[in-house]
């Protein structure tokens, strides 16, 4: 049976903040789980994306597959590779329907192991509309065999200053299969 402990969790306060980072991971657990209820104060057709970095690595070496529904009538999928910041986690944005949060989670195998990295990536976003709901599936690699001790998540990209907003939370979990 796995058992979860919390490493470490941030509530955002008021004025809001980019990026939101975890430190010190410590390699004693098998997997990790984020797990973030978040917004922007981007405005962008109600939702936006989480762009994130592991060991503040810029390294062209992030990929991903996903598959999107953006709505009653839209669905998309791809794929994209060598970038320099993972891009997952869907997010409200600024324009959704106020006080609306989307709820995402990564989970990320063998995280401390000296293999490249597997992540798995949900989200549903909602802007309380009859048409607007997005979620999303994702499939991602970190092509570093180096243990992963910190996560770096930016809200819409790692250059951007749009912000996390006030009551967005992240909490890690650290897992152990026992």
């Amino acid at each position: 049976m796995a058992t979860y402990k919390v490493i470490a969790s941030t509530t955002v306060g008021s004025g809001g903040t980019n990026p939101i980072e975890f430190t010190s991971i410590p390699a004693t657990y098998t997997d990790l789980l984020l797990k973030i209820s978040a917004r922007t104060d981007y405005n962008d057709n109600g939702r936006n994306y989480v762009r994130f970095r592991f060991n503040s690595s810029s390294s062209t070496i992030y990929s991903y597959k996903w598959l999107h529904g953006f709505d009653a009538n839209t669905v998309g999928g791809g794929s994209d590779s060598a970038l320099n910041a993972g891009h997952i986690l869907i997010i409200c944005a600024n324009d959704a329907t106020a006080n609306t949060f989307s709820n995402n989670d990564m989970y990320i195998t063998d995280y401390a192991g000296s293999n490249n990295k597997s992540l798995l990536i949900t989200g549903v976003a909602e802007n309380n509309t009859s048409n607007f709901f997005s979620l999303s599936q994702c499939g991602a690699t970190w092509g570093s065999t180096s243990a992963i001790t910190s996560i770096s998540l930016y809200a819409v990209g790692v250059s951007s200053t749009q912000k996390f907003v006030q009551y967005t939370t992240a909490t890690l979990y650290g897992i152990k299969n026992s």
